[in-house]
Parts: C-alpha cells; structure tokens; sequence
C-alpha cells in the first residue's frame, strides 16, 4: 500500500507539473493551431482595422496551402473589439485563456495597445503589433512591426524642412499616440531651432467630423508669411471628413501640405482625392512600390478578395512580415511554446514588399525603409523621398530626456526593455509614458 500511495504521489505531482505548464503548451496539443485576430470590425476604428483582419486570414490561408505550421494547419481565431479600448484586454484575454490561441496579431490604436498589455504579460503570450506608433515602450510580449517616430514622423519633418517649411501645424486625435509623438516632435523642432511660436498644436475627439473651425484655424496659423505644414496624427474615420474640410476651404498642397502618418490607400478609397492632390504621407511601404514581391501580393490580395479594386498598405506589410516572422521563428523553435518563440525571434529575417528584407532587433522592433508619398488623383502615392536604406525602430526617443538613457535588449542576460545605461539599470525609466 506504501509503493501504491508513492505511486500515487508521483502520478499527482507529475499532473499537477502538467498542468501547471500545460497553457504554455496548449496550442500544440489541439488539431489546428489558432492565431488570434484583434482588430476593430465595428466603430470608428473599423475603416482601417478591417482590412488587417482580411489580410490575417489571407496569409493564414497561404499558409496552410504550404502545409501548415509543424503539421497541422493553422485556425483564425477573429474577435470584433468594436473600437472599445478596455474590450480589447476583455478580448484579449479570452482569446489567450480560452481559445488557445499561439500568438494574437491585432490592435490599431495605441490605447488599445496599452490596454492588452497587462493581459500578455499576465498570460505570457504573444502580440504581433502593426501599425506605427509613439514609442517609449519595450515589452517582451510586444513585437512591434510598424514605424517608430525615427521611422515616419522624424523623417517627414525632415523631408518637410528639405522643402522650405518654417512654421508647423501638429493636428491629431486626443489620445496617447498623437501626444507622445507630438511631444517628441515638438522636441525635435526646437532643437533644429524653430521658435515656439511657430509651432500648433491642436487635438480633436475619436470621430471628430466638425472641421470647419479647426480648418480655419490651420489657414490663419499658415497666413503668417511662412511656408507652413501640417503634421497630422489624425486617426480612424475622423480622417474623411478632415480632408473633405481642406478641399472646401481650398487649402491645397501648394498652399499648406499636410504629411498624415495614419492615412493609406485604404482611407483614401472612400473619398474624392483630386483637391488632395500633393498632401503627403509617411509611411514604410506603399501599393505603388514597383517589384516582383508586391505585384504578387496585390494579385494574392486581390484574389482573396475577389474584388480586384481593393487596395493594400502600410499596416498590412507589417502584418505580412510579422506572421512571417512569427512562422519562422516557430519552425526554429519546434514548438509555440511562447517563451521559446520569443526568444527564436530575434535576428529573424524575411522579406518585406518593397524589395528588401526586414529583420527583428534585441528591442522587439524591425527595419524597415522610410518612404514620403505624394497623394495622387487615384488614390495612390507616388514616392517621392525615401531613406538610402533600412532604419532599426529606436523605442526609445533620444529628444526626450527622460528617455534618452534608456535602451532594450531583451536576449540574455539583459532581458530588458528599459535599461537606464545611465544607471546602469533596468527599470530606469522616470515619467509614466516611459515605465516598462
């Protein structure tokens, strides 16, 4: 009965060491292995958040085409957050908890951002995040695959000051993206030695559509008798009835550019853009880049769709690139385990779509090239001014000074995402926006 009651110990014990690890490793032991879509299909965020699930479940499908991943074909798991910031942590959490999903590939805002990453952490699982936003943040769960400032708002001021501008609108949305990277922006400008009183700011609500006072407000700041831009951090739907405004009060692109970091093709589909003609945005790729890779995922995306007008952008190479990443570094690992997927991610290389290859740093975010494009009457951009090769998204601002010490590396031993290389320690960092 002794040998029977050891035996029964160790059976327990060894359950229970199962089952303590058995979330780590749930999304192997299943059929399929699911992957999380989070994105807005519903609210304001829908008109750009959409497409990124369409583009998820087209990659999904090629995928599976090539056999799947270690086997066994891959399962979209697609939940509607609907434009809700605390139900994307609600969603979050049942898609890691309860669905078993391998890793999540979603979010569009940076408060949505922030409001899953206590969920990640908590869970230890996986965030493929594609869209740029204001840095001062390194997580290990986060794997950041759109821009940086340094990799879209720092290289248009400087495109915008190559063409003669001296005065600066700073147009966004009221939420932390816009602040943050206008904070940095406001930084970069004084110390290339514009005056205050060259510099707006000014934020609106999520689905601002009253833009007539803003707009005349813009052409006031813009009759100084200096070159002036706008720098527009405007996101979601607010975007149409904002350009809309401009072409009414005939604020053109001669006259006043605006340089947008959150319009792309698929925002300019549902509006007249012939008095947009000119404006700019900044971003990492766009549908006009000319090679073999992008012709062939226009084609792919289009015959996904089955709509061979449909547009591709920014966001959506970054989630090209992400899941290819991810699958690359999950073939390394062996396995979803998400602590050994993380740390097969670095140095992860695969292609982007405009002609190059984009690799993962030790700070969870990827090269990428830096490209300025011309709004053209259909829709798309032309190139005008992009970055001689790829730049490493820097997550933390060296024109903020609370952030400037402070690095990421998250291989060992450091394994950090706020390394204050003034302290000589982790944890360093010493505002809110910039704790880790």
């Amino acid at each position: 009965m002794a040998q029977m009651n050891g035996w029964m110990r160790g059976l327990i014990a060894a359950s229970a060491l199962m089952a303590s690890v058995g979330g780590a490793y749930a999304q192997d032991s299943g059929e399929t292995i699911k992957v999380g879509v989070l994105h807005s299909l519903s609210g304001t965020m829908a008109i750009s958040e959409t497409t990124l699930k369409d583009v998820m479940l087209m990659l999904i499908e090629e995928q599976n085409k090539k056999g799947g991943l270690l086997g066994k074909k891959l399962e979209a798991v697609v939940v509607d957050p609907a434009s809700d910031w605390p139900l994307f942590a609600e969603r979050a959490r049942g898609l890691i908890s309860q669905d078993k999903v391998a890793a999540v590939f979603g979010c569009w805002t940076s408060v949505s951002r922030k409001s899953v990453l206590p969920v990640f952490k908590e869970l230890d699982s996986i965030l493929f995040y594609p869209v740029q936003y204001e840095g001062e943040e390194s997580e290990r769960n986060v794997f950041y695959t759109g821009a940086a400032p340094n990799q879209q708002a720092i290289p248009a001021v400087d495109y915008l000051m190559k063409e003669g501008v001296e005065r600066w609108v700073l147009e966004g949305t009221d939420y932390v993206y816009p602040r943050t990277t206008n904070k940095i922006l406001e930084a970069y400008l004084k110390a290339k030695g514009v005056a205050a009183e060259d510099i707006k700011v000014n934020y609106t609500p999520f689905g601002f559509s009253d833009w007539q006072t803003e707009v005349s407000a813009i052409k006031e700041f813009g009759s100084a008798g200096k070159k002036t831009a706008v720098v527009s951090t405007v996101n979601g739907d607010a975007n149409v009835p904002f350009y809309k405004e401009l072409g009414n009060q005939g604020v053109s692109a001669g006259d006043i550019p605006v340089v947008a970091f959150s319009v792309g093709e698929e925002e300019l589909a549902g509006i007249d853009t012939k008095p947009l003609v000119g404006h700019l945005a900044a971003w990492n790729y766009f549908q006009s880049v000319d090679n073999p890779a992008n012709d062939e995922f226009i084609a792919k995306w289009r015959a996904f769709t089955k709509n061979d007008k449909r547009v591709t952008n920014d966001p959506m190479e970054a989630h090209y690139i992400g899941f290819n990443m991810w699958v690359k570094a999950v073939e390394a690992a062996g396995t979803t385990d998400p602590d050994k997927v993380i740390d097969a991610m670095v140095g992860v290389s695969v292609p982007n779509l405009t002609g190059g290859y984009s690799s993962m740093g030790a700070n969870h975010h990827i090269t990428k090239p830096v490209l300025i494009g011309e709004i053209q009457e259909d829709g798309q951009f032309e190139v005008v001014d992009q970055t001689p090769g790829l730049v490493l998204g820097d997550e933390w601002s060296d024109f903020l000074p609370e952030s400037k010490p402070l690095i990421s590396d998250w291989r060992a031993p450091m394994s950090c995402g706020n390394f204050n290389t003034a302290t000589g320690k982790c944890g360093g960092a010493t505002t809110t926006a910039a704790a880790n």
